[in-house]
């Protein structure tokens, strides 16, 4: 009898012919024959087909199982004087056929975990792409063009198998938000760096505008002390004037009287008033002189003031462009030195790389590596820039 019609004969197992089935070593036949069938090919793995008839191999042993535990467990419970016996080969029967079925379906078990493995694999490789556009933070203009400059170095080959399509579509999809988001950073860092110009020219103009102020202050007291000190002047030229003329006129009541008491002395006092009255005269014309010499004065000084102001507010203009101009250097600088930082990052970093790769690291493991040292996410290492 063939192991084939065997394992047919299983199905016409039934409570008439349980006795003669049942016994110690009678299941034996049973699994040498499931034994027999599913080891006699052997599938091959790299073929759905071959995998699927593991598959079907493995079902078919517990099919089989089922087929023969089943009847046994019937004639067992009308077997009350031997359950020992009937369980005993039960038991042993079914673990053979429990470890036959999975020595059976080990090798598609295992292709299943190495197939997962990879796939994983790709997967993960795929979402870290995605990742690379996700950040907890606002980047920067110059970290966004550090990762643009990563991901466009990455190769989407054939290494990837059949995830090669979906990467490089994620990665094309990433690189368009990663350019996105860099174009939106620029221009943001852009808008801040001119909203801090404009700060700076408005508190310039500001503060022009208070010189302006300090020096129209300064302008109008100085006309304003100008304007006193000549009137004080002509004032003081004035009461002059008036005493010498009320000296005139005392002199000339005086010469008069002296004339009606006596003709001798008024000839005498005559010349004498003439003499006073040139004087007066003199006098008079000295006060002018000096009125308009202090007018002159106070003009002169009013220049000058006018004159200090507008310099002390060109050299105020002078000092807020030096300014402005120092505070926009200064802004240039500190791009320039944060852009200098960021490429000499790069190339520390992209000379790790080839280091990492050129000691046998596979590329991905290498920039993986690279990114948690430089993210100091690893103790006790990190790199020296």
């Amino acid at each position: 009898m063939s192991a084939q019609q065997q394992v047919i004969k299983i199905d016409d197992i039934s409570a008439e012919n349980a006795p003669a089935i049942y016994v110690a070593g009678g299941l034996g036949q049973f699994f040498d024959a499931v034994q027999a069938e599913v080891t006699a090919e052997v599938p091959d793995l790299t073929t759905r087909k071959g995998r699927e008839r593991i598959a079907s191999l493995a079902a078919k042993v517990s099919k089989s199982k089922t087929a023969v535990e089943k009847p046994g467990r019937d004639y067992l419970k009308r077997l009350k004087e031997m359950p020992k016996v009937v369980e005993a080969e039960l038991r042993d029967f079914v673990n053979k056929m429990d470890a036959l079925r999975d020595a059976t379906r080990q090798p598609l078990t295992d292709w299943e975990q190495k197939e997962l493995a990879r796939t994983d694999a790709h997967v993960d490789a795929i979402q870290h792409i995605k990742d690379l556009a996700i950040f907890d933070e606002p980047p920067t203009s110059g970290h966004l063009a550090s990762v643009i400059a990563d991901l466009e170095l990455l190769e989407i080959g054939e290494s990837w198998e059949e995830f090669l399509a979906e990467a490089a579509q994620v990665k094309d999809q990433t690189l368009i938000k990663l350019r996105g988001l860099h174009a939106e950073r620029a221009r943001y860092e852009a808008e801040q760096a001119e909203l801090i110009r404009l700060r700076a020219e408005a508190e310039a103009q500001a503060q022009r505008d208070r010189d302006a102020q300090i020096a129209r202050e300064a302008e109008e007291r100085a006309r304003r002390e100008a304007e006193q000190r000549a009137q004080a002047e002509r004032d003081v030229a004035a009461r002059r004037e008036q005493e010498l003329i009320d000296q005139a006129a005392a002199v000339q009541r005086a010469a008069e009287q002296a004339a009606r008491d006596a003709e001798a002395q008024a000839e005498r006092q005559r010349l004498q008033l003439e003499q006073q009255a040139e004087q007066a005269r003199l006098a008079a014309e000295q006060a002018e002189t000096n009125r308009i010499a202090a007018e002159q004065r106070a003009e002169q000084e009013r220049q000058a003031a006018v004159k200090r102001a507008e310099q002390a507010a060109e050299q105020a203009r002078i000092e807020e462009r030096r300014r402005a101009d120092a505070a926009a250097a200064e802004i240039v600088r500190q791009q320039e030195a944060r852009e200098r930082d960021e490429s000499h990052r790069r190339a520390i970093n992209r000379a790790a790389l080839e280091a990492f790769i050129a000691g046998g690291m596979p590329e991905e493991c290498a920039k993986q590596a690279i990114t948690l040292i430089a993210q100091r996410k690893i103790p006790a290492i990190s790199i020296s820039y």
